[in-house]
C-alpha cells in the first residue's frame, strides 16, 4: 500500500467528488481513479458506491475514512522518529526529476559540497508529479526541477519560493547515418517518425503548446513510441528508431561527437529554466543556511555577468 493512496482517499472523502480530490491531489482525474482502484484491490474491499450520484462512500469506506487519516498520521510519525535518530549528521534532502539527476545534478555537486559543510546529500528522484507531491507533503528540502509558469502552477504559492539555478533546452535531434545525416527529419512525404514524451507529462504538454501546435498541418507525424524518461528516449534515439526532443544537458557528448544531430526548422526548440524551489518555513537549519549560499552565489553570479 502506498501512502498517496491513502491521502487519495483522504481527500476524496473531504472533496466529496474524484474531479474536486483529483484537482486538489495535482493529477488527472483517470490517474486519481485509477488509484483510489488500487487502495481498493490491496484492501480487498469497495470503498466508493460507483453507482451513486453524488460520491458516495460505502460502508467499510465510512469506516476506513478514519483509519486513513490515522495512518497517514502514523507514518509522518515514523518518518519524525526515524530523522531525529539519524539527525547526528546534518542532511540535506533534494527531490529531482529523473532527467536533471543524471544530466545536471552530478555537476552541480561540487557547488553543493563547497556550501554544505560536510552534510548528508540525499537525492530522491521521481517524475515530477510525484516529485510536487512529494516536496509540497515536506517529504524534502527542496525540489530541483525544470519550470514553466505557463503550464506548471502549483508551485505558485505565498509559502514557496525558489531559485533558478541553471537553463537548459529541450531540441529535437536525430542519430546519423553513415554519412552524417539525420536518420529521421521531416520526409518529402512530410512524415516524421517520432519518439515522444506522454502527452500529459511536463515535457509532452511544453512541446505541444510551443513545438507542436506550430507545426504545418500537413506534416505528418508517426509517434513510434512514447515514454516518460528522457533517458530512455535518449536510447531509442540513438538505436535509431526516431527522432526525440531532449534536455541538450543530457545529450550534450553525443553532439559533439556527432552521434545525434539537432534537426532544423520547422523543427523548433524550447528554454528550459531550472530552478530550486523550498518552503519558507524550513524547519532544517542546515537547509535554511544552505539556501542563504546559494542566495548569495547566484546573486554574485547575476551582478557579474550585468556587470
Amino acid at each position: 500500500m502506498e501512502l498517496k493512496w491513502l491521502k487519495d482517499f483522504v481527500a476524496l472523502v473531504e472533496q466529496g467528488s474524484f474531479s474536486k480530490a483529483a484537482e486538489a491531489r495535482f493529477v488527472t482525474q483517470p490517474a486519481f481513479s485509477r488509484r483510489i482502484r488500487s487502495l481498493e484491490n490491496w484492501l480487498g474491499v469497495s470503498l466508493v458506491d460507483r453507482n451513486q450520484y453524488p460520491t458516495t462512500l460505502t460502508p467499510a469506506g465510512e469506516a476506513f475514512a478514519e483509519q486513513a487519516r490515522q495512518l497517514i498520521s502514523q507514518n509522518y510519525a515514523v518518518r519524525n522518529q526515524m530523522r531525529d535518530i539519524s539527525a547526528a549528521r546534518a542532511q540535506l534532502r533534494i527531490v529531482a526529476q529523473h532527467a536533471l539527476a543524471v544530466s545536471f545534478f552530478p555537476s552541480w555537486m561540487q557547488t553543493l559540497e563547497a556550501l554544505t559543510d560536510g552534510a548528508l546529500i540525499k537525492v530522491e528522484t521521481g517524475n515530477l508529479h510525484d516529485n510536487v507531491e512529494t516536496f509540497l507533503s515536506g517529504n524534502g528540502d527542496f525540489l530541483l526541477c525544470y519550470a514553466s509558469s505557463d503550464i506548471f502552477s502549483q508551485l505558485q504559492r505565498d509559502d514557496v519560493e525558489s531559485l533558478q539555478v541553471g537553463v537548459d533546452e529541450l531540441v529535437p535531434v536525430s542519430a546519423v547515418d553513415n554519412d552524417g545525416a539525420a536518420l529521421h527529419d521531416i520526409k518529402p512525404d512530410n512524415m516524421l517518425k517520432v519518439l515522444s514524451h506522454p502527452a500529459e507529462s511536463f515535457f509532452g504538454r511544453l512541446l505541444q503548446q510551443q513545438c507542436l501546435a506550430q507545426l504545418s498541418e500537413d506534416i505528418k507525424l508517426h509517434v513510434a513510441c512514447e515514454n516518460g524518461l528522457s533517458e530512455a528516449l535518449k536510447a531509442l534515439v540513438l538505436k535509431g528508431y526516431g527522432m526525440a526532443w531532449l534536455p541538450k544537458s543530457l545529450i550534450t557528448q553525443e553532439l559533439l561527437n556527432g552521434q545525434l544531430r539537432r534537426l532544423d526548422k520547422p523543427l523548433c526548440s524550447v528554454d528550459l529554466s531550472i530552478r530550486l524551489y523550498r518552503l519558507r518555513q524550513s524547519r532544517c537549519d542546515t537547509a535554511v543556511q544552505f539556501w542563504d549560499y546559494l542566495q548569495d552565489l547566484y546573486n554574485q553570479n547575476d551582478a557579474a555577468s550585468s556587470g
